[in-house]
């Protein structure tokens, strides 16, 4: 059983220390030895993970765990423009959709941004969509 806090003595939650910061030297080679590779931080682009989460809102909305879009931005505490924005990339061409779903982020550099599809998504037909998109891929 824990003591009560008026039973404990003031100087009870207090730590006295001195911190210092040690720097640490840059690791050196051997002359002949190569540097060792930079491994390449990869992740899923930004975009492919609202593209996920588009879906598995639809989903939830489909199957009756959620009532409305606006019942899953209060859950989700979002507002329901933005949840808007978010089923609106479900509007993309499935082949357009495959292709963002397997887009990365490599080094913390996304490829396109998530305002940049949605407007891919609304340029209109799927043929439309798909120009737009070939000459968005162009830029990255």
């Amino acid at each position: 059983m824990s003591a009560s806090p008026e039973s404990q003595p003031a100087e009870a939650g207090l730590v006295s220390a001195h911190f210092h910061r040690v720097r640490r030297s840059k690791v050196r080679f051997r002359e002949g030895a190569p540097p060792s590779p930079r491994e390449v931080a990869r992740r899923p682009a930004h975009a492919a993970g609202m593209l996920a989460l588009a879906h598995h809102v639809e989903s939830a909305i489909e199957r009756g765990l959620m009532a409305s879009a606006a019942d899953v931005a209060s859950q989700l505490g979002f507002t329901r423009a933005r949840v808007t924005h978010l089923l609106d990339l479900r509007l993309l061409a499935p082949d357009i959709q495959e292709e963002v779903l397997f887009l990365e982020a490599v080094d913390g550099e996304e490829p396109l941004s998530e305002r940049v599809l949605r407007a891919v998504a609304h340029a209109g037909t799927w043929e439309v969509q798909r120009e737009r998109w070939r000459e968005v891929k162009a830029s990255f």
